[in-house]
C-alpha cells in the first residue's frame, strides 16, 4: 500500500510508518543504523512529530508516531529554531541561510510570507517527516558509501493507529519485537536501535514515549507494565539443548488456551494485519474513518471494519482488508 493520508479530524494522529530497502537488500549496519537514530530523532523534533517508539532493522525501519495538529501553529521564533537544528549551515540542497530567514521573516515581505508558509507546512505532517527523513539519510548513505541511485524500494507505507492505550501498546510491542523475530537478540532491551532500548537507558523521549504507549504517567510502572506486554508473563524463551522452547508450552497449556497463542508470543510472528491495515483500532474507531473517507471521495459502496483474523487481536479492526488484494 502506498502512503496516502487518511482524512480524519481531532487534535493528534498517531501513524505507524513502515519503509523498506530497495529489492529488500540487508544495507544497514550498526553504524547505518545509529545515523538513522539520529536522524529521526532530529527530524522529529524538526517537523513537531513525537516519536513514540521505533525499530532500526537492517533493511527496513518501523516509526510509531504522533502528530499533533497544534504542530501547525509554529512562531517565527521556533520556525527559526528549528531551521536551525535541521539546516545549521547552508548545503547545496538547502542554500538558505539562518540570517536570510531571520531577516525575511522579520521584514514578513512577500518572499518572508513565503518561506513562512512553506516551513509550516511541513510541520504536522507525517509525509513530510517521512520525506525529510528517507532523502536526508539517502545522501549520507549514498555519499559515505560511493553509491548512487535509489535505497527506498517505494514510498512508505502507512497505517492510522487508534490512540489509546490498548491498542499503542499492541503496536509499539509488534514494532519491539522486530530483533527478536529475525534472530538477532532473545531481548529487544539488548538491541540498541529501539526506542524499548533507549527508554531503559534513561532517554527522556523515549520514556514519555512508553509512558504514552502504556498510558502510565510514571516512567518506572510504564516500563513494568510495557515488559508484560512484550513478554508476558513466564513466556521469555529459554534454551534447553540445542533447542528453543517455552517453559508453559505444554499439553495443559495449550488445552488451557484452546489452540490459540498468546499475545506475548504471536507478537513475535510477522502480522500483517498491523503494517498494511490503513487503519487500526476499535470497530468504531475504523468506521468514523470509513465514513469520512467515503465521503470525501464519494465512494457509495458500503465498507465495513475488517477484524483481525488471530483470535488474541480479535479486538482490533482495520480499514484495510488484508486477506485480500483489492485497494480501500
Amino acid at each position: 500500500m502506498r502512503s496516502r493520508r487518511i482524512y480524519g479530524w481531532g487534535e493528534s494522529v498517531v501513524y505507524h510508518c513502515v519503509t523498506r530497502t530497495v529489492n529488500g537488500e540487508m544495507l544497514f549496519g550498526g553504524s547505518e543504523k545509529e545515523m538513522m537514530r539520529r536522524m529521526l530523532r532530529r527530524i522529529a523534533e524538526f517537523s513537531g512529530v513525537e516519536v513514540l517508539t521505533y525499530a532500526v532493522m537492517s533493511n527496513h525501519v518501523h516509526v510509531l508516531v504522533r502528530v499533533h495538529e497544534a504542530a501547525k501553529a509554529v512562531s517565527d521564533a521556533e520556525l527559526i529554531r528549528r531551521f536551525r537544528l535541521l539546516y545549521p549551515k547552508p548545503t547545496e540542497y538547502q542554500m538558505m541561510t539562518i540570517q536570510v530567514l531571520e531577516q525575511a521573516l522579520r521584514e514578513n515581505s512577500e518572499r518572508g510570507q513565503q518561506m513562512r508558509e512553506q516551513l509550516k507546512a511541513r510541520m504536522g505532517n507525517v509525509s513530510e517527516f517521512m520525506k525529510t527523513l528517507k532523502q536526508r539519510f539517502s545522501i549520507w548513505f549514498n555519499r559515505t558509501r560511493g553509491r548512487f541511485g535509489t535505497l527506498w524500494c517505494e514510498r512508505f507505507k502507512s497505517s492510522v493507529i487508534h490512540d489509546c492505550p490498548e491498542v499503542l501498546q499492541v503496536v509499539g510491542a509488534y514494532i519491539e519485537l522486530n530483533p527478536v523475530r529475525a534472530g538477532l537478540v532473545e531481548d529487544p532491551k539488548d538491541y540498541r536501535f529501539c526506542g524499548y532500548a533507549e527508554a531503559l537507558a534513561g532517554d527522556a523521549v523515549m520514556r514519555a514515549g512508553v509512558c504514552s504507549l502504556v498510558g502510565e504517567a510514571c516512567a518506572k510502572n510504564a516500563l513494568a507494565t510495557y515488559r508484560m506486554v512484550i513478554f508476558g508473563k513466564g513466556a521469555v524463551p529459554k534454551r534447553l539443548g540445542e533447542g528453543w522452547v517455552i517453559p508453559e508450552a505444554s499439553f495443559d497449556q495449550v488445552m488451557q488456551e484452546q489452540g490459540q497463542l498468546p499475545l506475548a508470543i504471536l507478537l513475535r510472528q510477522r502480522i500483517r494485519f498491523l503494517t498494511d491495515g490503513a487503519v487500526i483500532g476499535s470497530s468504531q474507531f475504523v468506521k468514523s474513518y470509513i465514513t469520512a473517507w467515503s465521503q470525501r471521495i464519494g465512494d457509495r459502496r458500503r465498507r465495513k471494519p475488517t477484524s483481525c483474523d488471530e483470535a488474541v487481536l480479535s479486538e482490533l479492526h482495520s480499514f484495510r482488508n488484508t486477506r485480500k488484494s483489492e485497494n480501500p
